[in-house]
């Protein structure tokens, strides 16, 4: 599992470790793991260290200290190192008398630093550390904008990122490598700050850190978690989920909630809604139940929302007035924002909302009664969106997206790792819909069953739409999920024999 950590939480370990430690011992560690992965890049691309042109750019403080050093380590083995300072009169001081004494360049000219960062082998990213705020300074902005033919290794965090969140206001600096240490940060982890911050390599340096606020799930620890039948189970202990989905405009929206839903680990799907007829002939394994949620028989869980239309507003009453986890999604997310979050007051099973930032500004509008936030911000501020929504509705949330995002009111958050842009394909919602419901009632937490259908629905996706990638269907997404779970389960030692 990916464990991050916020600044401040980094900073207080960092300052505890510190005091333990000879002074500078940290960034020793840091620089020393930095270097060695700036000369596996190298070397895995010119074959050696030696000779090898790279350029640190230098920033004041830390992480410009950890970046000069580590440009010493390199230039001790043959490489030509050149450090461009972005604020020559605060340069650090002992990273910046390592690298003379190893016969590195040093330059504060903006032209001369371009024309090398552009041609480097290698360039290493120590402007702005992780307790930067905002974008780019005006000084630094040309490097994030000048072409360049070799790799950039960001230093804890892409400069222009912010390291809490992900979010990126202004000018950032794209890497194609990070390493950080000590800790993941939650920023390297959810777009749009993980689309800067390319293939993250962690550096331990010794930190000892409370509890992790944001996870990312392996497949590991999905496996684990997979539902899996035992010898006494029949398809009423493994659960039952019921499908409230669909109408006369959207009738596959109940076909594809479905079929998520009977890839999801329940044992038995019962459907209600105007497409019965559609959906027992599509799959004959589902049960189909004339009317609402109010009298469709036992369930250990319900999916509502998928394509219901007018119908949503009244399955969404009646399915919260169960005492078993529900699911909103789509058309009863419209529904629950026009209601707000007194419409959960009260319930004692969970909840589980599952928007697009769409959604998720409608459902905000009903918590503050106002004129709804702009998707596009909701989107650039992914973590803070989940956040507000778990604590405003005191439901988990699944935050759709480039990167998913799943937030509980008590304050865990968890980020999907899996996935491909072929998703964003009609209909792949209401298959991830299904799928998460059934893991509810097959009795994973609203938590669990989240995080797990999102990285199950990820790797579908995936695997449906091959390599390099091709357009699928929702179907074809729905019909991959055997294969990954398969797959998953394996990797945590479960292989059924």
């Amino acid at each position: 599992m990916r464990r991050a950590h916020r600044v401040e939480e980094v900073r207080a370990a960092e300052a505890e470790l510190m005091a333990r430690l000879p002074e500078g011992t940290l960034m020793q560690r840091a620089a020393a793991g930095l270097a060695a992965t700036c000369a596996r890049l190298l070397t895995r691309r010119r074959g050696r260290v030696y000779g090898s042109r790279v350029v640190v750019l230098a920033g004041s403080g830390d992480n410009g200290g950890d970046a000069l050093y580590a440009g010493a380590a390199l230039a001790r083995r043959g490489a030509r190192v050149t450090a461009v300072l972005l604020s020559p009169a605060r340069a650090h001081a002992g990273g910046l008398a390592a690298l003379r004494a190893a016969h590195g360049r040093v330059v504060s000219e903006q032209e001369v630093g371009l024309a090398d960062f552009s041609c480097a082998d290698l360039a290493l990213d120590g402007i702005v550390g992780i307790g930067g705020q905002g974008g780019l300074r005006p000084e630094a902005q040309p490097y994030a904008r000048a072409a360049r033919r070799g790799v950039v290794v960001a230093v804890d965090v892409p400069s222009g990122v912010d390291a809490d969140t992900g979010e990126v206001a202004g000018v950032a600096l794209r890497a194609d490598v990070t390493v950080c240490f000590g800790t993941y940060k939650p920023g390297l982890l959810i777009d749009p700050g993980a689309a800067y911050a390319g293939a993250v390599q962690l550096v331990g340096i010794g930190l000892d850190l409370p509890p992790a606020g944001v996870e990312a799930l392996q497949h590991a620890e999905v496996g684990a978690l997979l539902p899996e039948p035992g010898a006494e189970s029949d398809k009423y202990r493994r659960g039952v989920v019921g499908v409230a989905a669909g109408s006369a405009t959207y009738p596959g929206a109940a076909l594809l909630a479905v079929a998520g839903a009977l890839h999801g680990g329940a044992g038995a799907v019962r459907y209600v809604g105007t497409a019965a007829e559609e959906v027992v002939r599509r799959f004959p394994e589902a049960l189909v139940t004339e009317g609402g949620p109010a009298g469709a028989g036992r369930v250990q869980a319900w999916v509502v929302g998928p394509g219901g239309g007018e119908g949503a507003r009244q399955a969404l009453a009646e399915a919260l007035a169960s005492d078993v986890p529900v699911l909103v999604d789509a058309d009863g997310l419209t529904e629950l924002g026009r209601l707000g979050p007194d419409a959960l007051a009260g319930r004692t099973a969970p909840t589980l909302l599952t928007p697009h930032t769409g959604e998720a500004a409608r459902l905000l509008a009903g918590v503050y009664g106002t004129t709804p936030p702009a998707a596009d911000d909701l989107a650039a501020a992914r973590l803070t969106t989940a956040r507000r929504l778990a604590s405003a509705y005191r439901a988990t949330v699944l935050l759709k997206g480039s990167t998913t995002v799943v937030a509980d009111p008590g304050g865990v958050v968890r980020v999907n790792p899996t996935g491909t842009s072929w998703l964003a394909t009609a209909g792949s919602g209401d298959v991830l819909a299904g799928l998460a419901g059934s893991l509810l009632a097959a009795g994973l937490p609203a938590l669990d069953a989240a995080s797990v259908a999102a990285y199950l629905h990820g790797l579908a996706g995936r695997h449906a739409a091959g390599a390099p990638g091709a357009p699928v269907t929702a179907l074809q997404v729905a019909a991959a999920l055997p294969v990954v779970w398969r797959d998953v389960r394996a990797s945590a030692g479960r292989t059924g024999e």
